[in-house]
Formats: C-alpha cells, structure tokens, sequence
C-alpha cells in the first residue's frame, strides 16, 4: 500500500483571494419580475415608498426577479426584499410587474410621507417684477346733451297781394299769348 500523508503535507496550496461562491436555495413564495413586451422599458425604478414623491433606490430590470412580501391596500404597489435599500426592501409600482405565481399578497401599511426634499418658495425680488399697478382713473360721467331747437315755419302771405286771382290762371295766360305772337311771327315771316 502507498502512504500519501507524507508527500500531501509538503504541499502548499493556494489559499483562494476573492469571494468564494456559495450555493444558495432560491426563495420560495412569490417573485416579482419587470413586465417584457412592447412599450416597457429596460429597467423599473424601486423606491423607498410606494409613491413617486419617494426616493429611488435603485432598479430591477427585465429578467431580474425579487421576493414579493406585500402590497398597498390599494393594490398600486407592491413591497419587494431589495438588498440595496437602507432597509432591505423597496416598493415596485404594481402595472409595471408580473407576479410569478399569480397570488394575492397580504396587505402591508406604507410607510409615513416622506419629507419633500426642497420647499418651494418665491423669492419676493422676482415676484416684484410681475406686480403691475393700474393707475387710478376717472371714470366716464354722464353729461345730458344740449336741447334740441326744433325750427318752426311762419305762414308767409302769398306774395303779389291779395289779389283773388289764382297763380295758374295767370301762366296760362301768359302761354296763351306768348303762342299767339308766335303764330304771328309765323304769318308775318312769309
């Protein structure tokens, strides 16, 4: 028989550097996934709460599968184990993810609103320049207008006197013989 103890002693080894993989059983229970398919894009942003006035996180994309916990009474977001997060989870916005199997996730209280990040306010130099001052003014009175002078006609007497003899009598008359000299001119004129 051969005895290999003492050759395996004198020989070193390499002691391994970097991280040493190590299997790991894959959770059970379900698992959320980024939805695939036309329109979606390559990656959901995972936030701190479930809302988009909460911080991002980071991100899941398409393939990448993560342990769902819970979701809002709403049903709107879902709570996810994110290792990445301060607080190991985060809360995936729900139409944007596929629940693998399709099961009813018990319901988890949000946490409180966060704290907005910058107040806004106005900065009164600015809002200065926009302020305009209309200018007091008179406004419009009635004043009546003058009366109106309506003209009255004067019966005029008849001009020539008052002779009793009719305007058109004497135009007849007077065409009468003005024919008469001219028939006349006529006789006399041959």
């Amino acid at each position: 028989m051969f005895c290999l103890a003492p050759l395996q002693a004198g020989v070193l080894a390499q002691q391994p550097t970097g991280s040493i993989p190590t299997v790991t059983g894959s959770p059970s229970g379900p698992m959320v996934t980024p939805k695939t398919g036309a329109g979606t894009e390559n990656e959901i942003n995972v936030r701190s709460g479930p809302s988009r006035d909460y911080a991002r996180v980071g991100v899941l994309v398409i393939g990448q599968y993560a342990p769902a916990l819970g979701k809002t009474p709403g049903g709107d977001w879902i709570l996810i184990a994110y290792p990445g997060a301060p607080d190991g989870t985060g809360w995936v916005y729900s139409p944007n993810v596929d629940i693998i199997p399709l099961v009813d996730l018990p319901i988890v209280e949000p946490p409180s609103t966060p704290t907005p990040r910058v107040t806004p306010t106005i900065d009164p130099t600015l809002a200065a320049q926009f302020i305009v001052e209309i200018p007091a003014t008179r406004l419009p009175t009635f004043t009546s207008p003058p009366p109106l002078v309506i003209p009255t006609f004067i019966a005029v007497a008849p001009i020539g006197g008052s002779s009793g003899m009719p305007m058109g009598f004497l135009i007849i008359g007077l065409g009468v013989v003005g024919m008469f000299g001219a028939l006349i001119s006529l006789l006399r004129g041959r």
